[in-house]
């Protein structure tokens, strides 16, 4: 998975889950409402757990206005800070395989939360994800590199610790003796 698509994976399961929110509460998505519709059977297999528990376990900060109920205006601002500004270690730690994050990529990432993290600011960004799986391919190239260097000059000159004469031969002297037979025919 792309870090563009973790963020839309983060963001959509957010807003489709407060659109089941407010649908399921005609008055509004409040604390009470959301844990009423978490409880109801019927919105079970349509609303996502994780982003409804996320929603009702933040409730308070991401009502900005504190008047008890979250509007449209107020995940909307929380869908554009995480595209603008990143996701914090603890939120991708909560949402991260609920958007469709492998376990196994959101484990990488939060292992190297603070290396990812560029800027400091104890959130990553799409560009920072991209950024670190850049470097890190890099490292591994050139990784692999050195290592075939250094294989591919003992193929070369041959191998001194060799124990006959045979093991010991190279591209070089394989070249050199049959330059030196054949020029002797």
């Amino acid at each position: 998975m792309s870090s563009s698509s973790l963020f839309t994976g983060i963001t959509s399961g957010l807003t489709n889950t407060y659109s089941i929110l407010a649908r399921a509460s005609a008055a509004g998505v409040t604390a009470s409402s959301i844990s009423s519709t978490m409880s109801n059977s019927q919105y079970a297999s349509s609303l996502n757990p994780t982003f409804a528990s996320y929603i009702l376990s933040n409730f308070t900060s991401l009502d900005k206005d504190g008047d008890g109920v979250l509007g449209a205006g107020e995940i909307s601002a929380l869908t554009n800070s995480i595209n603008t500004t990143g996701v914090t270690s603890s939120q991708l730690s909560q949402l991260g395989t609920a958007s469709g994050l492998s376990g196994e990529t959101l484990q990488q990432v939060l292992e190297h939360f603070s290396e990812i993290d560029a800027n400091g600011d104890g959130k990553v960004t799409s560009a920072e994800i991209s950024a670190f799986k850049l470097t890190s391919a890099m490292e591994k190239k050139k990784t692999e590199f050195a290592n075939k260097a250094a294989a591919n000059q003992s193929v070369f000159y041959g191998d001194e610790n060799a124990s006959t004469k045979n093991d010991s031969s190279s591209m070089l002297s394989f070249k050199y003796w049959n330059d030196g037979n054949n020029s002797s025919s």
